[in-house]
């Protein structure tokens, strides 16, 4: 395992990605971005036709594909069956059929396998996601819960969304978010909550300046 692991938990739009990402160049450390693995899963099995609620196929995908996750500067790499596919996996369409992966058990474990084996070859990480804290990394050296209000979040992912050149109604998106958290939360295998040891901050009212400064704090202290 790394020398150091930093986990950063999390509802759906609360900043966890580019939280992660620049809190991984301020440490020198890997950034391990979950979701993008659960997006390569996504496609690949969009790609093969295979319905998303079916477990058993999803996991004959997941074991005969071959799946690269490679580190860069504050973000990760992904190919499948050596072709890239980092900007694929980031269609909205993708991001939104994630969840089913996430919600199936017996991919979830293989893909928390997977985290783990990633984590293993480097000298510090820092991974974002729904379960780090609390099923992939338990005995990480220093967890965070970010979240923010329901109304802070929908904005945030509109304004993401904006810069894509893609438009949505804020009801829209804050519906989604609402469906997500609640998919999130009430899953069988790694729901949604914060580890009992992690730190949890509220990025409401926070700059992303505001709290990368706060995590290295408490990183610091401990």
């Amino acid at each position: 395992m790394a020398d150091l692991v930093v986990t950063i938990d999390g509802p759906a739009a609360g900043g966890k990605s580019t939280v992660a990402r620049l809190l991984t160049e301020k440490l020198d450390a890997v950034f391990l971005d979950t979701g993008a693995m659960y997006r390569a899963v996504t496609l690949a099995a969009t790609q093969a036709k295979v319905s998303l609620s079916d477990q058993g196929r999803l996991l004959e995908i997941l074991k005969a594909t071959e799946f690269g996750f490679k580190p860069a500067r504050g973000a990760m790499e992904v190919s499948i069956n050596g072709r890239d596919v980092t900007e694929q996996i980031r269609d909205e369409k993708v991001t939104a059929n994630a969840r089913h992966i996430a919600s199936a058990p017996k991919i979830r474990e293989e893909l928390v396998r997977m985290q783990r084996d990633f984590a293993a070859r480097q000298q510090a990480i820092v991974t974002e996601g729904r379960d780090q804290g609390t099923v992939a990394f338990p005995d990480a050296d220093v967890k965070f819960y970010l979240t923010a209000d329901l109304a802070e979040r929908a904005k945030r992912r509109r304004a993401e969304l904006a810069a894509k050149g893609a438009e949505q109604s804020l009801e829209s998106i804050k519906e989604a978010i609402r469906q997500r958290d609640r998919s999130d939360e009430n899953r069988t295998v790694g729901p949604l909550k914060p580890a009992d040891d992690a730190i949890v901050v509220d990025t409401t009212d926070l700059s992303i300046e505001e709290v990368v400064a706060k995590l290295l704090n408490c990183i610091r202290e401990r």
